[in-house]
C-alpha cells in the first residue's frame, strides 16, 4: 500500500494554496500585508509550476502558494511531493473541494519511486485527506498504478513468466479469487499452441495464467494481457537499440493485472476473468522460424512472416479462449506495435473497438480522468495485407503501412463477432519525465478504462 496520505483526524498539516494566474490576485487579498509583500518580493504570480513558501511566526513556514494551470488536472500538483520537505500538507484554494480526489490521485502518482535496486529514498511529504474524500478509491487507484509501474520497471531476470504467475496468485489469494495456470508442454495438451511456440525457446516455461473473481450472477468482464517478459525479436532479432527496453514488453499483462486489482479492490459488481499469456521470446535451437505454420487454438493456421510479431500470437490463443464464455466485455492490453506510437506518439493510449458505445465511453472517460486515449480504425480493407499463400493468414502484414491497424485486424480474427471487444495498443513507458510521470514504466489507459467500467457496471 502507498504511504503518501494522512487520512482524516487531526494533524499538523501545512496549507498549500493552489492558485492560477487569473485568480491569484483574489487569493492574495486574504493574506496579511507582510505576507503579500513576501510573495511580491519573490515574484510569485501564480505561474504554473511555481512554488513559494510564506513565512509565519518564529521563522516557520505558515503556508505554501503553488501555481497551477488547471485545478481539474490531477497532474497539476503531482510534482509537489518531491519538491516539498518531509511533513503533512493540506490543499486549499478555489475549486479544491470539487477536485480533491483527482488532485489526491495526482499527489499519489507524483510520490512514486522505484527503489528495488538502489536507494532512491522515500518521498516523505504526505497529503492530508478529509473524512469526506473517498479514501479507498484514491488509495486503490494509486496502488494499481504503482503495481503497473513496478511490474514494468522490474528487469526481465526478475520478471519472467513464473514471476507474473506469482503476482496473479497473490492477488487471487488477497481478494479471494480462484487462480489457475497451464505451464510448458501442458499448453500443447490443452490447445494453446501459439503461446507454447513463442515461449518454447526460453529456459523459463511459457504459461497461461488465469484469475477468476466475483459473483457468477454479475456480467462477465474478461481482461487479457500480453505478457512477453522479454522480446529479443526471436530469430528476426531486434537491433540493440530496439531491444534495450524490451523488459517492458509484458506491459500489457501489467495493465491487465493492475486493472484487475483495481476492480477487485473497489468491488466493482462484475464477474472478472483475467488471462495473462506469458512467454519469453528467446533464441535457441528450438526457436520458431520465419516460414513456419502454426495451427492456433481456434483452428486458423498462421504462417510466421516475422518472429518479432510474437505478441499477437500469444494473444490470439487467449482471446479465443476468452470468447468461449461469451463475456459481456472483452478487453486486451498489449505493447503491440511501434506503428501505434507513430500514429499517436508515446503518451497516448491507442485503442480499437468493435463496439461504438464502448469506444465512445473510453474516449470520454479518458478525458474525464486526464488519462489520454485515442481510437484508431478497424479498417477491414487492410485485412488483405495479412494474406498468406500457404496458410489461412500470416502474422505480419505485407506492407509497413497501417501496422497498428493490421495487428488489430489480426487479433479480431480470433474474437467472436458477438462479443464486445476493446484492444489497447500502448507504449507502457515514459520516455521523458513529466509531473507525476517519471521515466520508466507507466500505466496508460488504466484510469480511463476503470472509469468506463464503473459507468457500465455501477459500483455499489
Amino acid at each position: 500500500m502507498t504511504d503518501c496520505f494522512i487520512y482524516g483526524g487531526r494533524s499538523d498539516a501545512t496549507p498549500i494554496v493552489l492558485v492560477t494566474s487569473s485568480n491569484f490576485s483574489r487569493a492574495s487579498k486574504k493574506l496579511t500585508q507582510q505576507q503579500a509583500r513576501w510573495l511580491e518580493a519573490n515574484a510569485f504570480t501564480g505561474k504554473p509550476g511555481s512554488l513559494c513558501a510564506v513565512p509565519g511566526k518564529g521563522g516557520t513556514v505558515e503556508r505554501y502558494f503553488a501555481g497551477v494551470d488547471n485545478i481539474e488536472d490531477p497532474f497539476a500538483i503531482a510534482d509537489l511531493p518531491k519538491r516539498l520537505p518531509e511533513g503533512g500538507y493540506a490543499l486549499e484554494g478555489s475549486g479544491i473541494r470539487g477536485n480533491l480526489e483527482s488532485l489526491a490521485v495526482g499527489w499519489g502518482l507524483g510520490s512514486y519511486v522505484f527503489n528495488r535496486y538502489k536507494k532512491n529514498g522515500v518521498v516523505k511529504a504526505r497529503l492530508k485527506l478529509p473524512n469526506s474524500a473517498d479514501h479507498q478509491r484514491i488509495q486503490e487507484t494509486v496502488a494499481a498504478t504503482y503495481r503497473v509501474r513496478d511490474l514494468i520497471n522490474t528487469p526481465a531476470e526478475d520478471m519472467m513468466p513464473q514471476h507474473l504467475s506469482s503476482v496473479v496468485a497473490e492477488l487471487a489469494q488477497t481478494h479471494e479469487g480462484e487462480f489457475a495456470e497451464i505451464v510448458g508442454e501442458d499448453l500443447l495438451a490443452e490447445n494453446y499452441p501459439c503461446i507454447h511456440t513463442v515461449g518454447r525457446a526460453s529456459i523459463h516455461p511459457p504459461r497461461l495464467i488465469e484469475l477468476q473473481w466475483g459473483n457468477s450472477k454479475h456480467p462477465l468482464v474478461t481482461l487479457v494481457g500480453k505478457g512477453v517478459t522479454f522480446d529479443s525479436g526471436g530469430l528476426d532479432i531486434k537491433p540493440a537499440a530496439g531491444m534495450r527496453t524490451m523488459k517492458k514488453d509484458m506491459g500489457g499483462a501489467a495493465h491487465a493485472i493492475g486493472l484487475a486489482q483495481l476492480i477487485m479492490a473497489l468491488e466493482l459488481p462484475v464477474r472478472l476473468r483475467l488471462l495473462v499469456a506469458a512467454a519469453e521470446n528467446a533464441i535457441s535451437s528450438n526457436a520458431f522460424r520465419p516460414g513456419d505454420v502454426i495451427r492456433t487454438r481456434s483452428g486458423i493456421t498462421v504462417e510466421i512472416d516475422n518472429t518479432d510479431a510474437e505478441g499477437r500470437l500469444v494473444l490470439c490463443d487467449a482471446l479465443c479462449d476468452a470468447c468461449d464464455e461469451q463475456p459481456d466485455l472483452l478487453v486486451d492490453f498489449a505493447t503491440l506495435t511501434g506503428a501505434a506510437r507513430v500514429a499517436v506518439g508515446t503518451e497516448i493510449a491507442a485503442y480499437f473497438s468493435s463496439d461504438r458505445e464502448i469506444a465512445n465511453l473510453v474516449r470520454d472517460s479518458g478525458e474525464q480522468a486526464y488519462d489520454p486515449t485515442w481510437e484508431l480504425p478497424l479498417h477491414a480493407g487492410y485485412s488483405s495485407y495479412l494474406k498468406s499463400h500457404v496458410a489461412d493468414m500470416q502474422n505480419a502484414a505485407s506492407t509497413p503501412f497501417g501496422g497498428a491497424i493490421t495487428a488489430a485486424l489480426y487479433l479480431q480474427k480470433f474474437v467472436d463477432s458477438s462479443v464486445r471487444w476493446l484492444h489497447f495498443d500502448i507504449m507502457a513507458w515514459n520516455n521523458r519525465a513529466r509531473s507525476g510521470r517519471p521515466i520508466g514504466g507507466e500505466a496508460m489507459g488504466l484510469r480511463a478504462m476503470y472509469v468506463a467500467l464503473e459507468k457500465l457496471y455501477s459500483r455499489t
